[in-house]
């Protein structure tokens, strides 16, 4: 199988296979030069690439400077495009194997383990802060390559508990609600992280990275002015306000996790983006941290 269409299947397709992994133990991943714990962490939003992220050394090390610059978390609550289900349901409560979900690819892909701690805890006050909706466990539901391909980059030792939870709906408004009602967390030492693309077309994927198409730069553009002045109306209202939009998101998987992550942000707060530039031609690598 070709690279095209390899990068095709994982970045679009829903197939689940695991392999089983047991947990071993690990020396510590913190390190003294580390940023010093803050009273918030940031909520974020990371662009995660497919497996091939890993063979990316620049990209790698983008994402691991990131991590070594926020504050240590107690706790990752992990928000991946590739997780649809309703009602909102949390996986990875305990120490289970990854879901793989792609297919066609080198076996070393699947050898990748990453036997992050469950977050049971986490769980339970995810539970409480959203009351007001319908939340189940699915503790057998591992994560999947939208999570944990940039842990590995991010906290390689899997030493930090992560916790991921589904996407319930497209409806942005809901979503960045079901964000708003999940802010306290960033007072508990808890990363709020949503996963994504900002753009995300297949039919436009280009695996050798050649010009990025205006549609794409366009739109990318767009999403970081809106970012840049909090304007979460906006933002709600992408589908119709961004340049574009129907060529960038043919789908909105991976575009909306930043909503849940602007929803858990402080209003004013500050803006950065860590990571900038594009991938596979049109994907925009554009990750954001919200203060």
């Amino acid at each position: 199988m070709n690279r095209r269409r390899a990068l095709e299947i994982v970045m679009a397709t829903p197939l689940v296979a695991c392999r089983t992994s047991a947990p071993e133990e690990k020396p510590s991943s913190r390190d003294e030069t580390r940023a010093a714990p803050s009273a918030r962490m940031p909520a974020i939003f990371l662009a995660h690439g497919s497996p091939m992220l890993t063979d990316d050394a620049t990209w790698t090390a983008e994402l691991a400077a990131w991590a070594k610059a926020l504050p240590r978390p107690k706790s990752i609550l992990m928000i991946s495009a590739h997780w649809e289900k309703a009602p909102i349901a949390l996986g990875a409560t305990r120490t289970v194997p990854l879901v793989y979900d792609f297919y066609g690819f080198p076996q070393k892909y699947y050898d990748v383990e990453y036997a992050a701690p469950g977050a049971p805890e986490l769980a339970r006050r995810v539970k409480q802060l959203l009351s007001a909706h319908s939340v189940a466990d699915d503790p057998a539901r591992g994560l999947d390559h939208g999570a944990y391909v940039p842990l590995v980059a991010m906290y390689p030792v899997a030493d930090v508990p992560v916790l991921q939870m589904s996407i319930p709906t497209m409806d942005p408004a809901t979503l960045v609600a079901i964000g708003r009602a999940l802010a306290p967390l960033r007072d508990e030492g808890v990363l709020v992280a949503g996963s994504g693309f900002l753009t995300h077309n297949m039919r436009a994927l280009d695996p050798d990275g050649r010009a990025t198409p205006s549609w794409a730069s366009d739109f990318d553009a767009w999403a970081e002015d809106a970012l840049r002045r909090h304007d979460v109306d906006a933002m709600i209202d992408y589908r119709a306000k961004a340049p574009g939009v129907r060529v960038a998101l043919p789908t909105h998987e991976h575009f909306v996790p930043v909503l849940v992550a602007l929803g858990a942000s402080s209003a004013g707060g500050a803006v950065k983006f860590p990571i900038t530039g594009f991938a596979y031609g049109s994907f925009t690598k554009r990750s954001v941290e919200l203060a």
